[in-house]
């Protein structure tokens, strides 16, 4: 499938394009400045474009009053007609976030909650997904933008969804992939139960930050042997960071491992996303109050040229890690057997039949030297490449 070869670029586009934060009246054709960026995103290695939400909605985008239009706030139907012909001329998928598990109070079928709420959330109304209607609705909205064009779904909080729920609902009448967002549990049998194609890899996300900055990869080690269990199901949508989720440059300690984070993240099984500012090392903290989003869901200049100069070297340094991948595809599949292991050294082979990628990593303040065969002493606070072609 195509998504063998998929790495993501993923942008919030409500903030990326500085969208008001809530709905006004009017159109405002804002989804024009995404195509600005799409020459940006192929020269970073990626070859989809992972949007956050676009439908009409109260505020934030998670609050959806109607999935079959687009946000005012964004543009209209031609506005997404010519992104996704941009992205599609230039060989970019395009993946939309839809967000069925809940809708605004606003919404236009009120009838089809449920009594419950979203995570305790008043204005989250949950939607009753035993109703019939409600299914057919999914599907519906679903269908209807994949005769637009959309290549692929990431379908938000997935896990508060009963799995049968969406086995019933997706269309497989073309060669869309779908990924849900699940944070915790089993991975494994929710993929199975629900006939989703991935979900989104949170455990081997939080061991990659927190092995670095405890000095502690042990964590990591245990992780990566319960990601290879995974891709014996399934292959992962693996990430450093996201729209939820403090940034990766704030969230490490020490700055030297940022090559670190992504060179883990590129060299293990899985299909990669790179959330939009992270390749240039912007910072932000995710934060539990009203608005405590906004931080990690920046507006964008109108183009690449506006950035500020000293993100440039994080950009450069995601290109030369994103195409390891490129060259290595196979890493898609590929199962990580760990070779050497202290708190602050360890050596990671990728395989896949014949192929093999071994990252060694070094978090320690001394020149590490690993017992194994033909390899280079790594500096302190380094890491270092070997492949089999």
């Amino acid at each position: 499938m195509w998504t063998d070869h998929a790495i993501w670029w993923h942008l919030y586009p409500l903030g990326f394009t500085g969208a008001e934060s809530a709905a006004t009246p009017g159109v405002v054709h804002r989804l024009p400045q995404v195509e600005n960026w799409l020459d940006y995103a192929i020269d970073l290695g990626c070859s989809g474009l992972l949007l956050g939400p676009i439908f009409a909605s109260e505020t934030h985008g998670y609050d959806t009053v109607d999935h079959f239009r687009v946000d005012p706030r964004l543009g209209d139907d031609a506005d997404f007609d010519r992104l996704i012909a941009a992205a599609h001329a230039r060989g970019l998928r395009v993946a939309l976030d839809g967000v069925f598990n809940h809708a605004a109070r606003s919404f236009t079928h009120p009838e089809w909650f449920s009594d419950g709420v979203f995570e305790g959330h008043d204005h989250l109304p949950a939607l009753d997904h035993s109703n019939p209607a409600v299914a057919q609705y999914v599907g519906d909205v679903l269908r209807y933008w994949n005769e637009r064009g959309v290549d692929a779904w990431r379908l938000d909080a997935a896990y508060a969804v009963p799995p049968g729920f969406w086995r019933s609902v997706l269309p497989r009448d073309k060669d869309v992939w779908y990924f849900g967002e699940v944070i915790h549990g089993d991975y494994t049998a929710y993929v199975e139960k629900s006939g989703l194609d991935s979900v989104t890899q949170y455990e081997l996300w939080k061991a990659i930050w927190s092995s670095l900055n405890d000095r502690n990869f042990f964590e990591l080690s245990y992780a990566l042997g319960r990601h290879n269990a995974l891709l014996d199901t399934f292959v992962p949508q693996t990430f450093v960071g996201n729209h939820d989720v403090t940034r990766l440059a704030s969230r490490l300690e020490d700055e030297r491992h940022l090559g670190h984070a992504l060179a883990i993240l590129f060299t293990v099984g899985g299909v990669p996303s790179v959330y939009a500012g992270d390749e240039q090392a912007f910072r932000g903290l995710k934060e539990e109050r009203a608005g405590g989003d906004d931080a990690i869901r920046p507006a964008f200049p109108s183009d690449p040229d506006e950035l500020a100069p000293h993100g440039w070297a994080t950009y450069r340094l995601h290109q030369e890690l994103i195409s390891v991948r490129r060259r290595h595809p196979w890493l898609v599949r590929a199962r990580t057997s760990v070779e050497h292991l202290t708190n602050t050294a360890i050596a990671l082979r990728s395989t896949h039949g014949d192929e093999w990628v071994l990252l060694l990593l070094n978090v320690s303040d001394e020149d590490q030297q690993f017992p194994l065969a033909d390899t280079p002493v790594v500096p302190a606070n380094g890491w270092r490449f070997l492949t089999s072609s």
